[in-house]
């Protein structure tokens, strides 16, 4: 009778809470319902309401012949004080129990450290050793190819037995004769573009590992070998012959990679050329240009040189390919008849008439030696233009942001003075040579009118000494 009366209270909630549930989707679905289906919903609504007032009738039936039978609804509220007495009677229980336990495990702890004396000491230090160690040695070289291994993990266990003591010895003893071994071995090792082969590795104890000239890193969780970025080409000749067996030198980076890094990412030639921006390709052009002036008149200057040597040796032969043959030409076109300031201010201008040619890109090659550093000093404020920009909206906290600029505009000054101090010392070479042919075209001309000029007066004095025979 008393789980009888229990049963109808349950489902009496259950059903009061139902019409209201079902009122709600019906709500909802009339609400997305057209206008086509209102009469049949309104029929299923019907019938739902008709079907809820008679299960709320039952409820009530129900729930006044509960209360009706007095006598079982008291005996159920009894039933229940008596399961909660037990209870509270059971919970005293379990914490008087866990309390003395409590102060079990706490004697047993105590009496356990004064049992183990020195021993939880020596399983401390056993414990930091092997954890430092191992941290230590994650990416050594020495657990690469060889049988050595790292000691175990102690950090979550107790005192450290006899069994692990011996495993930590023999895994200390395994590291110290690999860091004195060199091995080959075949390990698969990923190259610079990614791609993972089976080469074969030398590594020498703990300092360093190659493959072919290669110097090795390990990365990542796994210490998987890679290719290091940039190795040196003497240093990667070097480990190459000494893999092969025809050398034995080897090259180590005493600063655990650090040097090699530096060198990986310094920039090659090219990348520092392209540094300079546009105002470094202009310097450069510029540069090459007058280079190419200056070779191509430099190489006229020396060929204009040979022939004058050469006519000067035969100066009967008047040749019209260098200016010493075209200006004696010129000069002895003109006759004996001319009075002499007339044959020295002819001769100046046949020499004035060579003059040019002689010094043909001597003024191109001078200005691009002037303008040069001019546009090195402007790649330079660009580039600190750029810095100061990069600053204004990135501020100061990350220095790579602030680098182009300054690279550009320390590049494009190198580049100025680069490109001018050898285009001086051209511009040099090619006015002293020109100089030196202008001074020896001078010479030869005015040795030409000066024996021209002893001629004719030796010419008249035997003619004057002839007429005054004749007289007497």
């Amino acid at each position: 009778m008393r789980r009888h009366s229990w049963w109808l209270v349950l489902p009496l909630a259950a059903i009061t809470l139902l019409p209201g549930t079902v009122s709600a989707q019906s709500g909802a679905a009339a609400g997305d319902a057209t206008s086509d289906t209102a009469s049949s919903m309104q029929q299923v609504l019907d019938r739902f309401r008709s079907d809820s007032q008679a299960a709320e009738q039952r409820d009530s039936q129900r729930l006044e012949t509960l209360l009706d039978d007095r006598q079982a609804l008291q005996q159920a509220v009894t039933d229940a004080e008596q399961r909660l007495q037990q209870a509270q009677a059971r919970r005293d229980e379990l914490e008087a129990r866990q309390s003395d336990q409590q102060q079990q495990l706490a004697d047993l702890g105590q009496q356990r450290a004064q049992d183990a004396g020195d021993i939880g000491d020596i399983s401390g230090i056993v414990k930091q050793q092997a954890s430092e160690l191992r941290d230590a040695l994650a990416e050594s070289w020495l657990t690469v190819g060889g049988d050595a291994t790292l000691p175990p993990r102690l950090d979550d266990r107790g005192l450290v037995d006899l069994q692990t003591l011996e495993r930590v010895r023999r895994d200390l003893a395994g590291l110290v004769a690999e860091s004195g071994r060199g091995v080959r071995f075949q390990a698969p090792v990923a190259g610079q573009d990614g791609d993972v082969s089976q080469r074969e590795v030398v590594r020498l104890g703990d300092t360093v590992a190659f493959s072919d000239g290669d110097l090795l890193q390990r990365v990542g969780d796994d210490g998987r070998l890679s290719v290091f970025a940039a190795t040196p080409g003497d240093a990667r000749q070097a480990l190459k012959a000494f893999q092969q067996g025809d050398g034995n030198q080897i090259v180590i980076d005493p600063t655990d990679g650090d040097v090699l890094e530096a060198l990986s990412q310094q920039p090659t030639l090219w990348q520092r050329f392209q540094q300079g921006g546009y105002v470094g390709y202009v310097i450069v052009a510029l540069g090459l240009v007058g280079l190419l002036v200056a070779l191509v008149q430099y190489a006229y200057l020396l060929r204009v040189s040979a022939r004058m040597r050469r006519q000067m040796q035969s100066p009967d032969t008047l040749r019209d390919d260098n200016p010493l043959g075209r200006v004696l030409a010129r000069f002895a076109a003109l006759g004996r008849d001319h009075a002499p300031e007339a044959l020295e201010a002819r001769l100046d201008e046949a020499m004035l008439a060579e003059q040019p040619r002689l010094e043909r890109g001597q003024p191109i090659v001078k200005l691009i030696a002037a303008v040069a550093p001019l546009l090195g000093l402007l790649g330079t404020v660009t580039g600190m233009i750029v810095t100061f920009q990069s600053i204004t909206v990135f501020g100061t906290g990350d220095p790579q942001l602030m680098a182009g600029g300054i690279s550009q505009a320390l590049v494009t000054t190198v580049l100025g003075l680069i490109t001018a101090v050898p285009l001086l010392f051209v511009n040099t070479a090619l006015s002293s040579r020109s100089r030196r042919l202008i001074g020896l075209l001078e010479g030869r001309a005015s040795a030409v009118l000066a024996e021209h000029l002893e001629a004719e007066t030796a010419a008249v004095a035997h003619a004057e000494e002839r007429r005054h025979g004749a007289h007497a």
